[in-house]
Parts: structure tokens; sequence; C-alpha cells
């Protein structure tokens, strides 16, 4: 009985380390994130790792349209014209957050895991720029491949 249940958790443990974003770290792509276009902004989406949620794993879409996936320990960005936006995502229920983007700035946007009924729920926050730059470096780039990364 106890090796079956070591063999359980092992694959409990093995799927939930699966569930988390496998794309190369931060420091080996950022010098392939190009600068921010002229009357552009940016706005990065991230989560943090924590395995809380692992295989919860929505899209997020802004103005309807996917633009990544809430991926455990990953990060994203897109480059939009100043203005106003609205980030989603959704599971049982749809979670919304509206910003304001100006040219030249970055928007760090944290997706959190809270309880739901059913399955979590995946929380779009504004994160202070500075908290969000340090907890991105930590992080894996799960967005569209950068011209000069593998």
């Amino acid at each position: 009985m106890l090796l079956i249940l070591r063999r359980v958790f092992a694959a409990c443990a093995l799927a939930t380390l699966a569930a988390c974003a496998s794309g190369p770290k931060y420091n080996e792509v950022k010098s392939a994130i190009p600068t921010i276009p002229a009357e552009q902004g940016r706005i990065i989406v991230y989560r943090s790792g924590s395995m809380v949620g692992a295989a919860i794993q929505p899209d997020v879409m802004m103005g309807g349209v996917k633009i990544g996936q809430s991926v455990p320990g990953g990060f994203f960005f897109v480059d939009r014209p100043a203005g106003s936006y609205e980030i989603s995502t959704s599971t049982e229920v749809e979670k919304k957050l509206t910003l304001v983007l100006e040219k030249g700035e970055t928007k760090y946007v944290k997706t959190s895991i809270g309880m739901g009924f059913m399955v979590g729920r995946v929380q779009p926050e504004l994160i202070d720029p500075k908290q969000g730059q340090m907890e991105v470096e930590e992080l894996s780039y799960t967005g569209t491949p950068l011209q000069g990364t593998k």
C-alpha cells in the first residue's frame, strides 16, 4: 500500500511540474526583447511559479482576443498604442482588469489563482513596475518566439 501511495504522489508531482512554464528564462531572452515602439506602450503579463493551481492555465484575453496564456512561472508581453485596455481571464467565471497605457510606458499584470466553486479562478492584477520587473526576472518567457533566441 505504501508503495502505491508513493507512486501516486510521484506521478502527481511530475504532472504538476510539467504544468509549469518551460521556455527560456528572462536572463536568456532579455537582450532579444525589442524596445517599445514609438507611440506604443508595453503590457507584461506574468504568473509566479507557485504550484498552487498549476493545472489551471486559462487564456489571457485583451479586448476579446487571446494574447497569451496564464502559465505558472511564465511571462509574455504585448505592445499596443496608448489607450485603455481590458484584460480578462476565464475559468468558471471571468475576471477582468481595465488599465490605461501611455506611450513608452510598461505596465505589469500579474495573474494569480484564487479559490472558486468548482475550479480555481485566475485574477489579473496591476502591479507596481519595480515589483513587477523583479518578479518577471525569475520567470520563463512563454510568448511568441523572439528574434535571436531559440
